[in-house]
């Protein structure tokens, strides 16, 4: 992508407190002395152990944050081996929990929801920006509670389509999450059950748009029912949903803006749609195990995940929005623009006590509706 002049991309209010193994540690590593005021790193007169072991999603993320990120970190801290393990949110959740008498994990970077779970189960430390300097350039509207976590970037929630099929059989544009309920749109449409946020956050806004919320459900689990008939299955991950908008078996799905963009970047027609009631915003949390064994590296690679030119990478390459007021390429700042009046603020305690009933519910009422 071409850089033009640059502009500042503001951060608005978005959203309420949101809520692999690795070697004996060996001698420290001495951390590079930093200037007084510097944002560029944390911790700068404090030993780095010499390994870090980092978790977060895979694919284009595990990508970049191993192309680029590691390099970048490591040009500052050489000593420092580092180790990624990649996997869905959920799942690092489950692991770092399952490890909890010794971790083998020391930072993870996870969805908001998924963080706020692993807050109510203790397995984060608290972090500050007295160890953690950049944080004090992340908005308070991206607190995390407890301090249990910082947000280094977030994408919205919507509707994605396929803008060829959607010309080809004269499909409606979506401009609203009731759509996907329209008779219209039937055998047109691929989604992930509640077990995945794409399918739990729709169900939410669904919620919402007639009249509850996730305090109220029950308006999300009627509209769910209709959209179950029209579809054969719900899809098992998001690359089903990729595949199914790609040979056309499918015309809508809903996912964030940072995938869809990213998919059209690599030559999928789709466009991305914000509906008109408005929609969650999914923060990425980077968190610092409780009990890690290399806690002075995750609070330098946490603040190293702050700097503008980390910021800059996670929306040139990624199209997240960054978490800090960074300044972008123009072509990027528009691109990604939505309306932030519109952010729906979901209650991640509630979702975190609630969704392991609705799932249950979900597989038992709706699920059996699909292919009818």
């Amino acid at each position: 992508m071409k850089k033009k002049a640059l502009s500042v991309l503001s951060i608005f209010a978005l959203t309420g407190s949101l809520l692999a193994g690795c070697g004996s540690p060996a001698p420290q590593a001495a951390a590079p002395a930093q200037p007084s005021g510097s944002k560029e790193g944390a911790s700068a007169q404090v030993q780095l152990e010499d390994t870090l072991v980092v978790a977060g999603n895979g694919a284009t993320v595990e990508k970049l944050m191993k192309d680029e990120f590691f390099k970048k970190f490591n040009e500052k801290y050489p000593n420092v081996k580092l180790t990624y393990v990649s996997g869905v949110s959920t799942e690092i959740v489950a692991k770092v929990k399952a490890q909890k008498n010794s971790p083998q994990i020391d930072l993870t970077i996870v969805e908001g929801g998924e963080q706020e779970k692993g807050r109510q189960e203790g397995l984060w430390e608290t972090v500050s920006a007295t160890d953690i300097p950049n944080m004090k350039n992340v908005p308070a509207d991206l607190k995390i509670k407890d301090d249990s976590g910082v947000v280094v970037n977030f994408t919205p929630m919507g509707i994605t389509y396929n803008t060829e099929l959607v010309k080809e059989k004269n499909l409606p544009v979506p401009t609203s999450w009731n759509d996907l309920a329209k008779p219209e749109v039937k055998g047109n449409i691929t989604m992930t059950d509640v077990a995945s946020n794409f399918g739990r956050s729709t169900m939410i806004m669904l919620a919402y748009a007639n009249g509850g919320s996730e305090k109220n459900i029950e308006p999300g689990f009627q509209k769910m029912a209709t959209i179950a008939g029209y579809m054969p299955t719900f899809a098992k991950s998001a690359a089903q949903l990729q595949q199914n908008l790609q040979n056309k078996s499918a015309a809508y799905t809903t996912w964030t803006m940072a995938r869809s963009l990213t998919q059209k970047e690599t030559g999928l027609p789709v466009e991305f749609v914000f509906p008109e009631e408005g929609g969650n915003i999914v923060p990425n949390v980077a968190t610092m195990v409780k009990g890690a064994k290399h806690p002075q590296a995750a609070k330098a690679f946490i603040d190293f995940l702050l700097t503008d030119e980390v910021q800059t990478a996670y929306a040139t390459k990624l199209y997240y929005n960054p978490s800090t007021p960074v300044k972008l390429p123009d072509d990027v700042a528009k691109t990604l623009e939505f309306d932030r009046s519109k952010v729906v603020n979901f209650d991640y305690e509630v979702l975190s006590k609630e969704t392991s009933n609705w799932l249950d519910r979900f597989n038992k009422e709706i699920a059996p509706n699909t292919g009818k």
